[in-house]
């Protein structure tokens, strides 16, 4: 059997010991199991650096405690702060597109530096934060979660999903992913569509079910998925106030 060995190295006269490099300090990630937190959970896990997990839990209202609300004024996961920031100070960073990009841009990965690429990329980025999420947001919150039983808001909002999932399926027919390489553009779509395929039949979308089952077996998409999930319970009553009760404070 292999062992290691005991001999101590012999040490230079005059060289000083070198230090060892610092750890990097891991990125604080506010995050709560959703769609949206999982595109900031599935990009940390991608790129592979330390982060350390700050639950929010937004049924009991921590989203609105003034601590994070320093960190996120808009009273929404997920937020970052970043220790080693932009001349190596903090910096606090929230909604989730600015998130990715932020991410990209610091590691240089998942976003290209091209100029033409990075538009392909921002395009469907801002494609997911101002369509796919929002609509598919209404649409789960009027057939879930919505006390009135409202048809005309359930057909607007499901058939949006269904439209926007068409426009997704003709992108993908030609390619494996949504701007070239895969990118923070399939991390923001990825779980969205998850949600949406629940008003939506992927069945009716070869193309886009293709892309959510190879998106879906990476390693890291599959531990930031998981991230937390356990934390999330059945919505009570009154966590039902907290969340879709909210006026201006």
């Amino acid at each position: 059997m292999a062992r290691k060995s005991t001999k101590q190295p012999v040490k230079k006269a005059g060289k000083p010991a070198r230090k060892a490099p610092k750890s990097p300090k891991p990125i604080a990630l506010y995050y709560w199991s959703t769609p949206n937190g999982h595109k900031i959970s599935i990009m940390l896990e991608e790129l592979g650096v330390p982060y350390e997990l700050h639950p929010v839990d937004i049924g009991k209202g921590q989203q609105f405690e003034p601590a994070f609300l320093k960190i996120s004024p808009n009273n929404r996961i997920p937020a970052i702060v970043d220790p080693d920031g932009p001349g190596g100070r903090p910096i606090s960073v929230f909604e989730s597109g600015a998130i990715l990009q932020y991410l990209g841009r610091k590691y240089g990965r998942f976003y290209p530096q091209e100029e033409r690429a990075r538009v392909q990329v921002e395009e469907w980025l801002f494609w997911q934060v101002g369509g796919l999420g929002p609509m598919t947001g209404q649409a789960n919150h009027f057939v879930n979660y919505a006390k009135d039983d409202v048809a005309y808001a359930k057909k607007r909002y499901t058939a949006e999903v269904h439209r926007l999932f068409g426009v997704m399926n003709r992108r993908l027919a030609t390619r494996k992913f949504l701007a070239g390489p895969y990118s923070i553009a399939d991390i923001a779509c990825w779980s969205w569509v998850l949600s949406g395929s629940k008003y939506a039949a992927l069945d009716e979308f070869p193309h886009l079910k293709a892309w959510r089952d190879r998106v879906g077996k990476r390693p890291a998409v599959v531990r930031g998925k998981a991230l937390a999930a356990q934390l999330r319970k059945p919505m009570t009553d009154e966590e039902h106030k907290i969340l879709f009760g909210q006026r201006a404070r």
